[in-house]
Order: structure tokens, then C-alpha cells, then sequence
């Protein structure tokens, strides 16, 4: 079998995600980079395997999937014994309800803060705007109380075994330290969470950025 090909960049939040649920599952692939800035991801051959034009998607031995959630829902269904997605219908219900709040509640104004306080510098995108963060960090903060709440009843957001709720939000919170804020560490039963996902070996292995990783 042709080990897996992920399409997207190193520095990539959403290539991160996909890359980190592949190491959780000890999934060996190939990171195949492409050049956003020469519109690579804009050509004919690419917009035939991803018809938006963009980072990441995966081939898995000629099997096409975009978008990064939709993703690693795919290789955690291919690779069950983790239980990354259960599947006993209240606790795949109270899955999905996690899942729900990373892509709605967190997402939203963590990946504007990673913009502003990382990405911008990182890709040339010009100064940050301080009224940007202290809106975002405001609309976070408050969507933080209530992780906090639920995460003083589970150890994890969707009960005591971590699931891909857990892993999806891995990159913009690790970015958010990485442009210098405390947000993910001021409450502490999001600190105690976000602290032990930081060091999990699945993390940990992209710190300096997404590579193909043939064994593990």
C-alpha cells in the first residue's frame, strides 16, 4: 500500500491538525509542500483535487479528501482502536457536541488572534492590529469560562479519553503562546487540558513545523 501524501505547508495550522491526528494514530506519511506563493495551489492540477484551492488535502493510495476536519474524521475512522471518534451513540453525541464547540466557539477568534499575533509576521502579512486582538481576546476569553467549566467535570471535552475534539484545537492554541499570550493558561482547568496536549508525543513531534514522518 503507497503511504499516505499530505498536501499542505509546514507552518500550516490546518496541515498541523491533520499531521497531529496521523502521529496520534502512529499513521506514517509524506508531507508533499505546496508553493502557495507561486499559486501552485491555484493551477488546473491542483484545483482538480482540491476545487477550492486550498492547503491541506490527503491522497490515501489514490483516495482524495479536503477539508481538515473532514480528514481526520476519515484516518480516525480508518484507524479505530484509539476511539479518536466513538462510537456508542450518547458519548458520539457528546463527541460531536465537542467537536461543535472547537469549530464554532473556538476557532472563530482563535484562528484571527494566530493571524494577527503569528501569521502575519510569519508570511509578510503586514503589522498587527491591536484592535483586532483585544477584540478577539475579549470574545475568547468568555468562550474560555466555559471550557473551563466543562473541563472541570471531564478531563478531556468530550469525557475522560481525549478524542479529535481535543486534538482540532492543537494548533491555533499552541499559536497563541507562540505570539506571546497566556489566554490558553490563565483558567485552570483549560490550563491543566491545553498544558498536557501540549506535551503529548503527537504534538510535540511538529513543534518546529510539519514533516514526513515515516515510522514513529
Amino acid at each position: 500500500m503507497a503511504i499516505l501524501k499530505l498536501y499542505g505547508l509546514p507552518h500550516a495550522t490546518c496541515t498541523r491538525r491533520v499531521a497531529t491526528t496521523l502521529a496520534e494514530l502512529r499513521v506514517p506519511f509524506e508531507l508533499i509542500e505546496v508553493q502557495l506563493s507561486k499559486g501552485e495551489h491555484k493551477q488546473p492540477a491542483y484545483l482538480a483535487k482540491q476545487p477550492f484551492g486550498q492547503i491541506p488535502y490527503i491522497d490515501d493510495d489514490g483516495f482524495i479528501v479536503y477539508e481538515t476536519r473532514a480528514i481526520c474524521r476519515y484516518i480516525a475512522a480508518k484507524y479505530p482502536a484509539k476511539a479518536l471518534i466513538p462510537t456508542e451513540l450518547k458519548a458520539n453525541a457528546i463527541f460531536e457536541q465537542a467537536a461543535s464547540a472547537e469549530l464554532t466557539n473556538f476557532d472563530p477568534s482563535a484562528s484571527k488572534l494566530v493571524y494577527e499575533l503569528v501569521l502575519k509576521k510569519m508570511f509578510g502579512g503586514g503589522e498587527t492590529d491591536p484592535k483586532a486582538v483585544e477584540e478577539q481576546l475579549a470574545i475568547l476569553e468568555a468562550k474560555l469560562s466555559a471550557y473551563d467549566v466543562i473541563l472541570g467535570k471531564t478531563k478531556y471535552l468530550a469525557g475522560d479519553s481525549i478524542t479529535l475534539a481535543d486534538l482540532f484545537h492543537v494548533p491555533n492554541a499552541l499559536l497563541l503562546a507562540v505570539g506571546g499570550n497566556d489566554i490558553m493558561t490563565r483558567k485552570p482547568n483549560v490550563a491543566r487540558w491545553y498544558n498536557e496536549l501540549a506535551a503529548r508525543p503527537s504534538v510535540v513531534l511538529f513543534e518546529n513545523g510539519v514533516k514526513s514522518t515515516a515510522s514513529y
